[in-house]
């Protein structure tokens, strides 16, 4: 759905979020990797930029590190997809090569509409705070550690389709090839 600097950013602030005290606690963009399991070299990256937005603040020198700029409360998460993710101004159909809201509207249109208002509401209402109580308060957290096996993700529908799709083309294709005598 996002970039992938997007979601990494996500998931960097949401480690800050876990453990906000205030500005105390800094982690290093090598913690902040390690415990993600993300490339350091990208998470260093994008907390300058992150620094630069002003939703993150950077202590150099021994024992520095990163924090969150504001309260976890504060940051909602449209605030950091707006650093990396432009607006689509367009009102092009999708689906349908005409103008969105021009005319009649295409078969899927209200679907459409009710899944960028839901998306907009999640991005706009949900804060870091909800990382922070789900780590304090649940115990959740990402999983660490090499996966044992692959969870599943908001894109599992796709992949899953995707995977389906390709194990069915795979062994029609074995069923049809000639066999060697």
């Amino acid at each position: 759905m996002y970039g992938k600097a997007t979601e990494t950013a996500i998931a960097a602030m949401s480690r800050l979020a876990e453990v906000y005290d205030g500005g105390g606690t800094l982690l290093s963009a090598v913690e902040i990797a390690q415990n993600r399991r993300l490339q350091k070299p990208f998470v260093s990256k994008l907390l300058s930029t992150l620094s630069q937005a002003g939703l993150v603040k950077g202590m150099r020198g021994p024992g520095g590190g990163f924090t969150l700029a504001r309260e976890p409360n504060e940051i909602r998460l449209c605030d950091i997809v707006r650093v990396f993710e432009q607006e689509d101004p367009s009102d092009a159909c999708p689906f349908g090569g005409g103008t969105c809201g021009a005319g009649e509207p295409c078969a899927i249109h209200h679907k459409l509409v009710a899944v960028r208002e839901a998306i907009d509401d999640l991005l706009t209402n949900t804060t870091l705070e909800s990382f922070r109580a789900a780590a304090r308060e649940d115990g959740l957290r990402p999983a660490s550690g090499p996966a044992t096996k692959p969870r599943e993700s908001y894109r599992a529908g796709v992949a899953s389709a995707d995977t389906h799709r390709r194990e069915n083309n795979s062994a029609a294709a074995t069923r049809a090839a000639p066999r060697a005598s």
